[in-house]
């Protein structure tokens, strides 16, 4: 009897030592391609060559919008500003930018505040355009850098008497909302296509490239993010637009295919968020109510169709190969005003709410 115990004791051993260290390796494992993964995301982003893009370049308008440019420091990295309106003091209208792109890539927004009487504070974030870093780190970097941006703005006179309003679309609309957790006196918040939390947006993504295999790795992904960015990992922005008492206007496309309206997004949180001075807009639209179109006009979603259907055709042509100076031949060609005309019924809404902040 004694045996057999001795026997079912050491059977037990075995079991519980395969489990155990089939669990280590698979943490350990786990955690390294999480990491990777995790990075690849979240890369550098150089600014893109202004001679074949459809954007809009400063060299577009700088007459037109002449502006300083600033600097400061967000963590270990020095992070570049631009400051627009330099003798405007309605307020001052920060605008936080998406993952892979930098503060250019609002220029169209820039210049319609700037046109409506607003002092503008753009700025590339970490690892973005002419900033500091070797990446972009994560989804907590936008709000890190945002924070970092507004304490700098605090110790300059210039912008001592003006309300500040913030803008943000994608990573930056995330940035905006949770700027609530932190004390800076903010005036209104407009944030566009914009994430509740980063373990959110994570597991969603995670989800379109490992299926409901993600859910193993949930906790290496918040262990991973715990570990960059500490406590900042965790925060999310119905708690803190439920904390204050800032007026917040929410956009969102209802077919976004980066910020799933009916998932990560802000906008989906609604029925959870108890500021009584937020607002909502849903965008439906068809050609205006993705990720990245949602603030465009008519005119502009007709132009761009027009100029996708004459690059596919060129595209077509070289077999898709098409020869760099045929590239920049094509591009030249592009009215790079109207491929980004804004909606104006939008951003009159939006220029009106922030007109409402003042008071």
């Amino acid at each position: 009897m004694k045996m057999k115990q001795k026997k079912n004791n050491r059977t037990l051993k075995v079991v519980f030592l395969s489990i155990a260290g089939f669990v280590l390796v698979f943490s350990i494992i786990s955690m390294v391609v999480i990491r990777i993964i995790y990075d690849k995301q979240f890369p550098r982003y150089d600014r893109y060559d202004e001679t074949v893009t459809s954007y809009l370049r400063y060299s577009d308008v700088e007459l037109d919008y002449p502006r300083k440019i600033v600097s400061f420091k967000s963590g270990e990295n020095k992070l570049q500003g631009y400051v627009y309106g330099m003798e405007q003091d309605m307020g001052l209208v920060v605008i936080a930018h998406g993952l892979g792109g930098g503060a250019d890539s609002y220029l169209p927004h820039i210049t319609y505040f700037v046109d409506k009487g607003w002092r503008v504070f753009a700025y590339d974030a970490t690892g973005s355009f002419d900033s500091e870093g070797k990446s972009t780190k994560g989804f907590p970097q936008a709000l890190i850098d945002l924070d970092a941006a507004l304490q700098y703005i605090s110790m300059q006179d210039e912008y001592n008497d003006l309300p500040i309003m913030l803008f943000g679309h994608s990573w930056g609309g995330y940035a905006v909302a949770n700027a609530l957790h932190y004390d800076h006196e903010i005036s209104g918040i407009v944030s566009i296509s914009g994430v509740n939390s980063p373990m959110e947006i994570i597991l969603e993504q995670g989800k379109h490239m490992m299926g409901g295999f993600v859910y193993t790795q949930y906790p290496f992904l918040w262990l991973n993010q715990r570990i960059l960015f500490s406590k900042v990992a965790s925060l999310n922005a119905v708690d803190a637009i439920n904390q204050s008492d800032v007026p917040v206007l929410i956009i969102h496309g209802t077919e976004d295919d980066l910020v799933d309206y009916n998932g990560s997004s802000i906008i989906s949180k609604l029925d959870e968020i108890t500021n009584s001075k937020v607002r909502a807009i849903s965008i439906n639209e068809p050609g205006k109510n993705g990720h990245t179109n949602v603030y465009i006009s008519d005119e502009a979603v007709d132009y761009i169709n027009e100029i996708n259907i004459l690059y596919k055709e060129l595209y077509d042509s070289y077999e898709g190969k098409i020869p760099y100076e045929v590239n920049q031949e094509f591009y030249s060609g592009i009215d790079r005003s109207l491929a980004h005309d804004l909606d104006p019924e939008l951003m009159n809404e939006i220029n009106t709410f922030f007109l409402e902040c003042l008071n």
